[in-house]
Formats: structure tokens, sequence, C-alpha cells
């Protein structure tokens, strides 16, 4: 299967880590293949202090790259006022148009929880200072993400690579945040990933690939990069009856929104 590069719908791959050492080898390529696919803008996310410099290079030298810059819930430990500060200043770059990935991660643990939770309201707070939206990470940490989300007043912002329960999804639309929705809908077997593309509204709908991670089906078990984005666009447009390029445009315009994305 192979991607229709004649279909007009330019998309956006609202999360990509086009910085990953997995891309050393052919980064040039990757990209070159995702404009030859019809990919008009990545969002590259830069989730700690070593990733906002590699994140800002690729802006610099790639008209069609955006960056988003925050710290990671991993990475939560190492946040203090002074890498607060940084961030800030970081965020004041070129093409910056928002900050993350931040959140919650209580599956793998790799920093207490309680620092997770602080290096979250903190990005929160600073988000809403500066009138950024805010990419936020969740995992086995749903329920509390969009309580926090509430209790904060966000209502600008993507729940990225969601797989939440229904019902989590339904509390964040009704906060009035994005759901961005990657690869796996197009697994044969993730009918709940399907059950969420049919819930989200078209307009409150991104694609993503969160490459180099979660290769849709096609090419499932290897590297993903931003030019698969449209094997994830047609997997929704089938779950949802509807056509490739009314999704395509759908999360398109939403990500510029978003965003502020400066699309010609």
């Amino acid at each position: 299967m192979g991607i229709d590069t004649s279909q007009p719908t330019e998309l956006i791959d609202s999360h990509a880590h086009l910085d990953d050492p997995a891309f050393d080898a052919d980064r040039e390529a990757a990209l070159a293949r995702a404009r030859e696919a019809g990919v008009a803008a990545i969002v590259n996310v830069g989730y700690d202090e070593a990733r906002w410099a590699s994140t800002r290079a690729l802006v610099e030298a790639h008209p069609e790259v955006y960056a988003v810059l925050g710290l990671h819930p991993h990475e939560a430990a190492s946040w203090d006022e002074a890498l607060g500060a940084r961030l800030r200043a970081a965020l004041a770059g070129p093409r910056v148009v928002a900050l993350g990935e931040i959140g919650l991660d209580f599956y793998r643990d790799y920093a207490p929880h309680e620092a997770q939770r602080a290096a979250f309201a903190a990005q929160l707070g600073l988000a809403r200072e500066l009138g950024l939206p805010v990419v936020v990470h969740s995992r086995a940490a749903e329920d509390e993400v969009v309580a926090t989300l509430a209790a904060a007043g966000v209502a600008r912002g993507v729940l990225h690579s969601f797989s939440g329960s229904l019902e989590t999804a339904r509390r964040a639309l009704d906060l009035g945040l994005h759901l961005s929705l990657t690869g796996p809908v197009s697994y044969p077997k993730a009918e709940h990933q399907r059950d969420l593309a049919r819930l989200i509204p078209p307009g409150r709908l991104l694609l993503e690939t969160d490459c180099p991670y979660l290769a849709p089906q096609p090419r499932r078990g290897r590297r993903n990069e931003p030019a698969f984005v449209r094997f994830t666009c047609e997997a929704i447009a089938a779950a949802r009856g509807e056509p490739a390029e009314a999704i395509g445009r759908a999360t398109t315009e939403n990500a510029i929104r978003l965003f502020g994305l400066n699309i010609a």
C-alpha cells in the first residue's frame, strides 16, 4: 500500500520528533518525502532542554517546521525555577506555537508523581501567562490530567496521541480541548481508537505521527515519519465513513487555528 501523493488535500503532522536520533541518517530525505506526500507543516515537539535546541535548529532550517517546547513528565524531576526561566526564554523564539509536551505519565513512572504534578502545574501557569496553547501527554493518568486542566481553566490545547476512555474524551471536549490520533487507529484490533475517531467532532480533531513511534498499519513495526500521517487520515475517514479529503481539510484547518500556523 503506497501513499497517494495525488490527493490534493494538504495535511499537517501536529506532533513529530524529527530531531530524534532515528532520523540522523536521512532527516532531509524524510522531510522531502513529507513534502511529496502533501504534508504542508510539521509541528516538532522538543520535550526537554536538549531537544529545545535541536527543535530550534530544525525550525531555522525548514520553513515548514514549527516548534513546541516544554518539559515532558518523564523529565519532571529536573524542573526548578531556573529551568522554568530558560524555558520562558526559549518560548520567545521564532515559530514557537505551543508549550509542550507536558502532563502526567503514571505508566512508566520515570519521575515521582508529585514532581510530575508540580512541573505540569508550573508549565500550565507559564502557558496561560504567555497566551500559548498546550500540548499534553497523558498515560495512565487521563482522569487527573483532564481534572487538572479543568481546575487550571485551560481550554486551548490538545491531548496528543489520545487513547483514554470515551468518557474522558467527552470531558476534554467539553473543556474546549482538541484530541489527536496516531497510527494505531489503523490497527486491525484497535476498535477503541476507531470509536474515538467517530466520537471526536471534526472541528476538534488533529492528526499526528508522534514519529519515530506509532507507525500506522501499512508501515507497522518500522520507523514512523511525517509522510505517513496520510495513512492515519485515511483510517479515520474509513472509521467515520467520510471522504479522506474532508478529514484532511478539517484537521488542517484545526491545526492552523489552534497553533496559529502561517500556511500559504
